[in-house]
């Protein structure tokens, strides 16, 4: 029998995230954002639902203008104010017991030791249950936020992601021994010396001497996400990801990228079935189909599309508000996200996507609007296709999450969809059935690396 779909609750730590407009809802709560109180108690909703993760995206910086500056993205609440989501992350840890948190941090933001320690030290408090969503940063107001005259090519900022990661696996998997901690309280001896190592890395962007000043955590490396789906993107989903987002527009899309990551997963020595993939999809419930119709053109009433537009040309890295909406896509240069570009080919696969589609399309991305019932059968499509898990986008908060567990759930566990409890163990454990990266992860090459050899 197949395995149950995992879930994962996409949100922000922000007012509009992906549904701009949405927040206007009279019963929408994301206008909470700053409090504390709100993000426990949407993460103890989750955890009692029984989904796998709540995932917190997050921005260093605004998007590209938008008709020539940025006054639209605070109009609008288009991600600003945008709070830094791992300074939560131990909150909703000591509040929960088996829901993984997942963090999106940026190889521009952090310093990867510094990075690296936080890290370990939340996968300590939470007992192993943080995940690491990977992303380079494809706005230019970031890089600039950061020192940068302007955002780094698309390949060379992967390049760089390429070292970033090196540097944190040898950090959490190299530089400290299993059982170097002895804290032997009888000898006065705390640790083994001979166990704690140095990393001495030196590379292009980088040098760290270590060693890590955190001992060993549940998982050492976090559980791994990635969300680029451009080619070098999924070459590096395919190196480090355990789980990579994708916004397929379609089963069959989904599919296609599937077998083509794991065919790469392959080619870079990994089993292909040690990654999972998340499709990310919201959901209009309705006790009839007539009522779900209802409620999803009640929503299309709520949501701004020049946002959308705001927001998607921010990540192609251009400013659409100047383009007339016959503008072919194809027709615009950029440095920032290729996955835009692919995902619209996907989208209209029998012409070139122009401006207008993308505004379009991008405001329904992945909405399913139909009965629990009707809902169960497009996931066990999406199941099908190779996706393992859902990365569930709200229109409200805590509305869409409590109306996708109270109505959908129990649909989707009584068709063996979705997990009837927790397993035991880590959020990798939970995810993958393991407690620690296969020997085939870039990461397990560490493992007693920098040991010294006797004479």
């Amino acid at each position: 029998m197949p395995a149950p779909l995992r879930f994962s609750a996409f949100v922000m730590n922000t007012t509009s995230h992906i549904l701009h407009g949405a927040w206007r809802a009279p019963e929408a709560r994301q206008t909470d954002f700053n409090s504390l109180d709100h993000w426990i108690g949407l993460a103890k909703t989750l955890e009692e639902a029984k989904f796998d993760f709540i995932f917190f995206a997050d921005v260093v910086g605004l998007y590209d203008d938008y008709q020539g500056d940025w006054k639209k993205f605070v109009d609008s609440g288009l991600q600003i104010p945008s709070n830094d989501p791992l300074v939560l992350a131990s909150a909703l840890a000591s509040h929960t017991e088996n829901l993984g948190i997942a963090i999106t941090s940026s190889i521009l933001q952090e310093h990867p030791f510094d990075f690296a320690r936080k890290i370990s030290t939340l996968d300590h408090a939470s007992n192993g249950r943080v995940a690491w969503n990977i992303v380079t940063s494809l706005s230019g107001n970031a890089w600039r936020n950061f020192g940068y005259e302007g955002i780094t090519g698309h390949d060379d900022r992967y390049a760089w992601a390429d070292e970033y990661v090196d540097v944190v696996y040898k950090l959490w998997e190299g530089s400290w021994d299993e059982e170097a901690l002895l804290q032997d309280k009888t000898s006065g001896l705390h640790a083994d010396f001979s166990k704690v190592h140095k990393i001495n890395h030196v590379g292009q962007r980088y040098s760290v001497e270590g060693p890590h000043l955190v001992s060993p955590s549940p998982q050492r490396t976090p559980v791994l996400f990635q969300a680029g789906s451009s080619q070098t993107g999924r070459r590096f989903a395919a190196r480090n990801a355990e789980a990579q987002f994708i916004v397929s527009p379609s089963p069959d899309a989904a599919r296609g990228l599937i077998d083509d990551t794991r065919r790469l997963a392959a080619e870079a020595g990994r089993d292909p079935q040690d990654i999972q993939f998340y499709q990310g999809l919201s959901f209009v419930v309705g006790s009839t189909e007539e009522e779900a119709q209802r409620k999803a053109r009640e929503l299309d009433e709520l949501i701004d599309p020049s946002t959308i537009i705001a927001h998607s040309a921010g990540g192609i890295g251009i400013d659409l508000g100047f383009y007339d909406l016959d503008t072919p896509i194809g027709k615009i240069e950029t440095e920032g996200s290729q996955s835009l570009g692919i995902w619209l080919r996907e989208a209209v696969p029998d012409r070139e996507p122009t401006v207008r589609d993308l505004a379009q399309l991008r405001s329904r991305s992945g909405r399913v609007v139909g009965t629990p019932e009707q809902i169960a059968d497009t996931l066990a499509q999406w199941r099908d296709a190779g996706v393992g898990g859902i990365n569930v986008i709200n229109a409200t908060i805590p509305g869409s999450y409590v109306e996708f567990a109270e109505q959908v759930l129990p649909v989707l566990r009584e068709r063996g969809l979705a997990q009837q409890d927790y397993a035991e163990g880590s959020a990798r454990k939970k995810l993958t059935g393991r407690d620690r990266l296969p020997e085939s992860h870039p990461a397990a090459r560490y493992r007693g690396a920098f040991a010294e050899v006797p004479a």
